[in-house]
């Protein structure tokens, strides 16, 4: 149970598991129920079977489960994790568990069998041999009353409750064939010795009296149960991305206690706690190195291929795998407060969000149960007035009983959600919402911040010009030795590509500072001075032509050019500046793709922004440059007053206010935590190219809700009138109503193959 709010407690939040729902229309009925509350706020996710319901004050928990067991079924707090003392039990392979038992697949396989040769007996006259028909009637009582039960039982509760649902028309329907063929058994002509019996699709004429419906009755209720077992592991599939995100995390971990290595459970883990990771282990948490260096494989946090290699200073984070060799971390957060629980934590709230078209769908199911079921009484007495025959009128008011499907709208969205969210966060991109959705359709522009998102964030060495006579390598011994002994971020960028590019440095004797020019020292027993100065030595009175212009040339760019000189005479420019991403590029033109008009947007100078815009492909009317943190919020704005809908993406604090105004906010997982709580999709990777999945994934997932929603409302509008006239056979609708669920979800499963591009 969280706050909505840190720091004021005007509305809690509280996720409850709901037990009995069936279809659609129970979870509408739910969410009528506990929003008829006073300061109450639910969303019932029927794929789900959860409940996120915001309460305010004078609202408990116990009084939300008392209203949703009134409605007729069960709620309870989640079960808390596995307690510490068992992380063997916890964390148990799959394979070693205990297979669970099914009890909706041992129903479904008990009235299979029972009820093949009952279908077989009707539909086939070769068969029929005398007194047939009393055979099948003892086949079927058990596949109605045994199979049937888990729909008798919650039409009768939801009876009791003044409600109707799904099960409710299935229940009708079976026990009105099932009894239709007591009565023409018992006292009709049905249970004549030689009686015969035929199958055909549209309903006809036929002597009341003798016309049995066993297959019916029989047929629907196993294809029905076919149907919910199907769904139930169509679900379970859906979900599956984010059970395994929920499984990734270590189930113990080496804690440094005194010098020696204790094996604790992972749940024991506090701050400020030393870990041992071994090379082929999961880090337990996140945390930073403090000792060792290796390569982590975050594969399967943010979807890189890659291995990131970290030495001492950097951060890891939980779940990822140790590739190298052996590192020490310091625990920085744990629980719920690492970015694997983080992660989940979001991909499950978008999953209980309900999109536009979803809350029409939720709206429809409400009332759609009624209606059947006047549409079936209309159907019956139509169809006697005007047929005068009660086996028509009864087949025909049957058929549209079982042919109407709620489930299936009630389907559409959170199974595509389900799917869509849990591949997202297999590929490093959390959605937050179903919402987020909606605008991934509409967006035109999408701003760029350049700082760690276009660009690396830190410094970098692009380019090294010399005078004649003096190589490369010369330049990047002494300049990077002196510049090794200086804490500023130009500085650290020359002597880490210095020493990468050389494998070591060598040492400086009398290093000093000289204010507004550089840096000044003794290497290899030069006097070797650096800065941004025309002049880097006392003696020098010009720069030689050649780096006259490359230094002339670097400014023009937005870089930061450093002189280096010895002896009395300059002999190189160095050019340093924020690098841009080598992705970046790829990523503007993949936006492009989209239909989106990419937009930088920058605080740096002119010159820098035009540059990188130039590396990236963005055209210069496109550049913002030399705006404040502020500012960037009315960059935004401008752009929306301009009738664009906007897609921003950024990374730092000062982006979170123009992330929060965008249209659709883009939060690179790199960034500061500001950032991404602003953001509606965080892009865990902080790859620049993420950005174009991220949008191609969420119209990917919306497209496949309209579709599921436009199947579902098109089969109902089609389905009932055919059942109503009489040209569906009541069999063949319980075919088809079953199919029509499994239908969205098996739709909605295609999502798990979405790839990057």
């Amino acid at each position: 149970m969280t706050t909505s709010a840190p720091g004021v407690r005007a509305r809690d939040r509280v996720e409850l598991s709901i037990g009995g729902m069936t279809c659609a229309s129970c979870a509408a009925r739910i969410e009528k129920k506990l929003n008829r509350m006073d300061g109450v706020e639910a969303a019932v996710n029927f794929a789900t079977e959860k409940a996120r319901v915001d309460y305010g004050p004078g609202v408990t928990v116990e009084e939300l489960i008392a209203t949703v067991e009134r409605t007729g079924y069960t709620a309870e707090l989640p079960p808390p994790p596995a307690p510490a003392a068992e992380p063997a039990t916890a964390h148990r392979p799959a394979a070693a568990r205990p297979a669970e038992r099914d009890p909706l697949r041992e129903r479904l396989l008990v009235s299979a069998v029972l009820s093949v040769p009952v279908v077989l007996l009707s539909m086939v006259p070769a068969l029929q041999f005398t007194d047939w028909q009393w055979l099948a009637f003892a086949l079927t009582g058990p596949v109605v009353v045994h199979g049937g039960l888990p729909f008798h039982r919650a039409a009768w509760t939801n009876l009791r409750h003044g409600a109707a649902t799904m099960d409710t028309l299935v229940s009708l329907g079976t026990l009105a064939a099932f009894g239709w063929s007591c009565w023409a058994l018992f006292l009709g002509h049905a249970g004549v010795p030689g009686m015969r019996h035929d199958f055909s699709l549209p309903v006809g004429g036929t002597d009341p009296s003798g016309t049995l419906y066993l297959e019916t009755a029989a047929g629907v209720t196993v294809l029905i149960l076919l149907g919910r077992h199907l769904e139930a592991r169509s679900k379970r599939r859906a979900g599956a991305a984010l059970r395994a995100l929920l499984d990734l995390g270590a189930g113990d971990v080496a804690v440094l206690q005194d010098g020696r290595e204790v094996r604790l459970p992972v749940e024991r883990l506090t701050v400020g706690m030393r870990f041992v990771v071994r090379p082929g282990e999961k880090i337990a948490t996140d945390g930073t190195v403090v000792e060792g260096a290796s390569a982590v494989d975050a594969s399967m946090l943010t979807g890189e291929s890659v291995p990131v290699e970290v030495t001492v200073g950097d951060t890891v984070t939980g779940a990822t795998v140790n590739a190298g060799g052996r590192l020490v971390v310091e625990a920085t957060r744990v629980g719920a407060d690492t970015q694997l629980s983080r992660t989940a934590r979001l991909v499950e709230e978008a999953q209980n969000g309900k999109a536009a078209a979803q809350r029409l769908a939720d709206r429809v199911s409400a009332v759609f149960v009624p209606v059947v079921i006047l549409i079936a009484l209309a159907t019956l007495v139509g169809r006697l007035l005007t047929t005068s025959s009660p086996t028509d009128a009864f087949t025909a008011a049957v058929a549209v009983l079982i042919i109407a499907c709620p489930c299936a709208l009630g389907l559409a969205t959170p199974t595509a959600l389900l799917v869509g969210t849990g591949r997202g966060a297999q590929l490093g991109i959390l959605i937050k919402g179903p919402e987020v959705l909606e605008s991934t359709r509409r967006v035109d522009t999408v701003v760029l911040d350049k700082t760690g998102t276009v660009t690396t964030g830190r410094m970098a060495l692009l380019a090294v010009h010399t005078a004649e006579g003096v190589t490369e390598a010369e330049v990047l011994r002494l300049a990077g030795a002196v510049e090794h002994a200086s804490e500023h971020p130009v500085a650290r960028a020359i002597a880490e590509a210095a020493a990468d590019r050389l494998g070591g440095l060598p040492p400086v004797d009398d290093f000093r500072s000289l204010p507004g020019r550089g840096v000044e020292g003794i290497v290899d027993g030069r006097t070797v001075t650096a800065g941004r100065g025309a002049r880097p030595t006392d003696g020098a009175r010009h720069l030689p032509p050649v780096l006259a212009r490359a230094m002339a040339a670097a400014e023009a760019a937005g870089r930061t050019a450093v002189a280096v000189g010895w002896d009395g005479e300059a002999r190189a420019v160095l050019e340093v500046a924020d690098a841009v991403r080598p992705t970046s590029a790829e990523a503007v033109a993949r936006l492009r793709a989209l239909g989106l008009r990419p937009v930088l947007l920058t605080g740096d100078n002119p010159a820098a922004a035009g540059a990188v815009a130039a590396e990236v492909g963005i055209a210069p009317r496109d550049v913002v440059a030399g705006v404040l943190p502020e500012e960037k919020v009315d960059t935004v704005r401008r752009l929306q007053a301009e009738g664009r809908v906007v897609a921003m993406v950024g990374d730092g604090v000062n982006d979170a206010a123009a992330l929060a105004q965008a249209d659709l906010g883009l939060a690179m997982g790199t960034g500061t935590d500001a950032a991404i709580e602003a953001g509606d999709l965080t892009l865990v990777r902080g790859d620049l190219r993420s950005a174009a999945d991220a949008i191609r994934l969420s119209r990917r997932t919306l497209g496949t809700i309209r579709g599921n929603l436009c199947w579902a409302f098109g089969y109902n509008v089609a389905a009932i009138p055919l059942a109503a006239a009489g040209l569906l056979n009541p069999m063949v609708a319980g075919a088809a109503m079953a199919f029509s669920s499994v239908f969205v979800v098996s739709n909605s499963l295609r999502l798990r193959r979405f790839q990057p591009a």
